[in-house]
């Protein structure tokens, strides 16, 4: 029987999903899967890049740890690639790489004064109130009135914690630094913007519902917005997915002025054009009101408008980041691929080299194209036997030595599981689903059984 061991780099659903499909689709072959994750913990942006308060994560999570819990991949956290680990080292052990990094930078939005205090990238944020290890702790929240840019579900994430009372957080597994953040929050005002109306939005009609359900948090829609053309009335009729949106919408439209303590306001139709300062500080944001282009689209109307605001939270999306060794498309912010296939700089296949999930496809699509997206380059790196490396020293001890020579403080999955007994004991007397730990030190700490000094 043919011997594949396959290195993927990156544990989050992506290189997770394609550790279990290549398990089961790799007839024929002795698969051995190490699983390389530059944090201590696994699950990527399941666990860092979703807001708290979303209960069909944990669904996702259990699917995810069932994986890991099947035997048949070995973890290696606290393992940065291109530092601890290099392709030159992978080509040495492995026959194959699956890179499966994702993508966790803020996408450019390229209007004067993203530059200013109190402008900040929507990625940075949603790290920063899900614990990443790699964030600072703390978080200026000292706006009383805030912008949102952009219409998917990652502004809503960043609008609903920035309005939702921190004290309706504390169910979740919300860090401690974090809740007593929001908690100091001064806010009484989120004005989410989207250049389209609202039968082009990009979110789910989930996350739209979920606005509504925030205790003390009164939504605020403008009848200027809904001034549909015939393709938006077209999609509202014909598209299951926009239909409810409209309806949850318009069922807001029809609400009275509400008495809660903050607002969230969706304003549709409006491009923002430049954010506004003064002291080299955020004061406003300045926007173009947009209309129907008649297909579909929008265009500008020359009408321009300015809401005060004193800080700017730019959700336009994800970009990927390079890896010292692999090829990059600078511009979209991908690996070069053909369906999973590392291309080089000449476009041609790069031997034993393979890309799953965002760092592969760009930031799009939700879990379920995940699947479907691991599947495709699974189905690749199989057939591709011929071009797959062959390793110096393929042995399942070789790496573990390896990173113990250069003193890396690997965790492994005997660790995560102490690491999340730990954060779930450290819930339960507040009857809390978790408290993340945060610091990476105390993380390796939990997960190597030396204990933590919790610091903050």
């Amino acid at each position: 029987m043919t011997t594949l061991r396959l290195a993927i780099v990156g544990a989050g659903p992506a290189g997770i999903y394609a550790a279990d499909i290549l398990k089961r689709e790799a007839r024929g072959f002795d698969v051995s899967i190490d699983l390389f994750e530059q944090l201590p913990a696994p699950y990527g942006l399941v666990r860092y890049g979703v807001a708290p308060d979303h209960p069909r994560i944990k669904g996702i999570i259990n699917a995810l740890r069932d994986v890991l819990d099947g035997g048949a991949v070995r973890v290696f956290g606290n393992v940065r690639f291109g530092q601890d680990i290099t392709l030159d080292d992978l080509k040495r052990h492995y026959n194959a790489v699956v890179f499966s990094t994702g993508a966790i930078k803020d996408a450019e939005l390229d209007v004067p004064g993203v530059d200013l205090e109190g402008s900040f990238g929507a990625a940075d944020f949603v790290s920063w109130f899900d614990g990443h290890p790699d964030v600072p702790r703390t978080w200026p929240l000292e706006a009383e009135s805030v912008a949102v840019i952009g219409n998917g579900n990652v502004a809503l994430d960043v609008a609903r914690i920035l309005a939702k009372h921190a004290d309706d957080l504390l169910p979740t597994e919300i860090p401690d630094n974090v809740y007593e953040g929001l908690k100091a929050s001064p806010v009484t005002d989120v004005h989410v913007f989207g250049r389209r109306g609202p039968a082009q939005v990009k979110f789910t009609p989930l996350e739209l519902r979920e606005l509504g359900e925030v205790p003390d948090v009164d939504m605020v829609v403008y009848d200027e917005d809904f001034d549909y053309d015939e393709a938006s009335k077209a999609a509202v009729a014909t598209n299951k997915q926009v239909m409810v949106i409209d309806r949850v919408l318009q069922q807001w439209r029809k609400r009275e002025p509400g008495t809660a303590s903050r607002r969230l306001h969706l304003h549709f139709h409006a491009r923002p054009v430049e954010i506004v300062g003064a002291d080299g500080k955020v004061t406003a944001l300045r926007y173009e009101r947009t209309r129907p282009d008649g297909q579909g689209g929008v265009e500008g109307t020359g009408e321009f408008r300015e809401v005060p605001v004193q800080a700017v939270y730019r959700a336009v999306g994800y970009f990927g980041s390079p890896l010292p060794g692999v090829p990059f498309d600078e511009r979209h912010g991908v690996i070069p691929n053909h369906e999973g296939q590392v291309l080089d700089d000449d476009n041609q296949q790069m031997p034993g080299v393979y890309a799953t999930g965002w760092i592969k496809r760009g930031p799009v699509g939700l879990i379920g194209h995940t699947k479907s997206d691991a599947m495709e380059t699974v189905q690749h790196l199989v057939t591709d036997q011929a071009s797959w490396w062959s390793p110096e020293d393929p042995s399942e001890e070789a790496v573990p030595a390896l990173l113990r020579e250069r003193g890396v403080e690997y965790t492994d999955l005997d660790g995560w599981h102490a690491l999340d007994a730990h954060e779930i004991a450290l819930g339960e007397p507040a009857g809390r689903a978790r408290v993340k730990v945060v610091p990476r030190e105390d993380m390796v700490d939990v997960s190597l059984r030396r204990g933590a000094t919790q610091r903050v």
